[in-house]
């Protein structure tokens, strides 16, 4: 089998890590697999669905190294939508429904009272011609439902294993709204068909409406793909992310500075067996993905993690890997190996920069101890001279420890941390060192 699979965001917001999970687990799938991937717009909500969106989504997935194979919007495909919808009529597999929001809402409430699921109990399905002429004539315009099997459906799930959804407890699943719209699910089992989908993988939310798609894929004459249901993300707290997705989304993460592979790193490990490294090469990503690796225990994303992996992987990244944008900040490759094992995010380069060229209000706690560290400062500055300078100002005041080092640290960069001082003196220079050594503004 050639894999294909599928990721099919809609226009209606922004991409957050949740989604972005998926739609990476579905690309190293059919990269491992040298299969096909698909980016679906589901973009059938035209009051909802925006070209900004869209355009925010496919930035998103091209910053993150996901490229796609094919690319299809649903607003342009509505003619199968209009076929297939014919086709369950005249099967008898769809019929309309007149019940208001309001009516079903009160239906449901009965059942509850009643200790009985909230279940739709197929009222519409006895209408006779003389009711459905009364409705019509109140103005009142049908919503269509899919009629299921009301019999167990069964597939082998990669993720879950053998997996079985009863349709006898799921209400008929709405199909088509009053105004005509297509809801998801006709659009999707129709797409996936005709696009020959192999695959799905989705949360794990989506089980039951698994056992509903696949009778609507098998009434409309196809063969339903296989399906993997990924455990869902919740935050460090043990929460779901649902009330911060806009904090955690792709564009925010982008934004606030952090790197695009360690994103995809965490991401990329997150619920299964594996440990999280910073790894910049999806391809080396996609030949450790297994489904066998992935658990079904709900999956943490922490901030924090995301952060210290960020950090890890600007420590490993040699300057070329990101050149262009180290000389749009000004920073050079002895600054980077300077200062690239002390930064959380590529920006903070730039601050050392500052540091280095500009002026920095020294911290002086003892002017005699910096006047003699000062006078010791040869003209010449390399990587050995923060040694010989150390070395001889604790032979000349007996100072050690923090008690030599801090004192220098902060009269020459007005920071308690930060990088070697071997890698920073030399890029400070002589001139600049002594003048912040006497506490001059330099």
């Amino acid at each position: 089998m050639t894999v294909k699979v599928r990721f099919a965001p809609s226009p209606t917001g922004k991409l957050h890590v949740g989604n972005v999970r998926a739609a990476l687990w579905n690309w190293l799938f059919a990269r491992k697999s040298g299969g096909t991937f698909v980016l679906r717009i589901d973009d059938t909500d035209g009051e909802r669905s925006t070209e900004e969106y869209e355009d925010a989504i496919r930035a998103d997935l091209k910053w993150l190294g996901l490229d796609w194979d094919e690319t299809v919007s649903q607003s342009s495909r509505f003619a199968l939508y209009d076929a297939a919808r014919d086709k369950l009529k005249d099967a008898g597999l769809l019929y309309p429904c007149y019940e208001t929001a309001e009516e079903l809402d009160r239906k449901r409430k009965i059942q509850r009272a009643r200790g009985l699921p909230p279940v739709y109990d197929r009222a519409a399905l006895n209408l006779s011609d003389d009711d459905i002429a009364k409705y019509e004539a109140e103005g009142r315009k049908p919503h269509w439902r899919f009629k299921l099997s009301q019999t167990p459906v069964r597939w082998n799930d990669h993720i879950r294993g053998e997996v079985t959804v009863d349709t006898a407890s799921v209400s008929d699943p709405v199909l088509i709204r009053e105004d005509g719209m297509y809801l998801y699910t006709l659009p999707s089992c129709v797409d996936d068909i005709d696009l020959q989908i192999t695959h799905v993988m989705r949360g794990e939310d989506h089980v039951t409406n698994t056992g509903v798609q696949i009778e609507i894929f098998r009434a409309l004459g196809g063969e339903p793909p296989e399906f993997a249901h990924h455990s869902l993300l919740i935050g460090a707290d043990g929460q779901g992310l649902s009330k911060r997705l806009g904090s955690l989304s792709i564009e925010a993460m982008r934004n606030d500075g952090l790197e695009a592979a360690a994103i995809t790193s965490l991401l990329a490990k997150l619920g299964t067996a594996d440990p999280v490294t910073a790894q910049p090469d999806l391809m080396a990503l996609a030949g450790g993905f297994d489904f066998d690796r992935l658990g079904r225990a709900p999956a943490r994303f922490d901030m924090a993690e995301l952060e210290a992996l960020n950090a890890k992987l600007l420590h490993e990244t040699p300057y070329d890997e990101v050149e262009s944008r180290l000389k749009k900040l000004g920073v050079t490759p002895p600054l980077w190996e300077a200062v690239r094992g002390n930064i959380t995010r590529l920006a903070d380069a730039a601050e050392w920069l500052a540091v280095i060229n500009g002026e920095v209000d020294p911290v002086i706690e003892n002017q005699d101890f910096a006047n003699e560290a000062a006078s010791l400062v040869p003209d010449t500055l390399d990587t050995d001279s923060w040694g010989a300078l150390t070395n001889a100002l604790k032979e000349k005041t007996g100072a050690k420890g923090k008690n030599l080092f801090m004192p220098l640290r902060l009269a020459l960069t007005g920071r308690e941390r930060g990088p070697e001082m071997a890698a920073l003196l030399p890029l400070i220079g002589a001139e600049k060192a002594r003048a912040r050594l006497r506490g001059e503004r330099a």
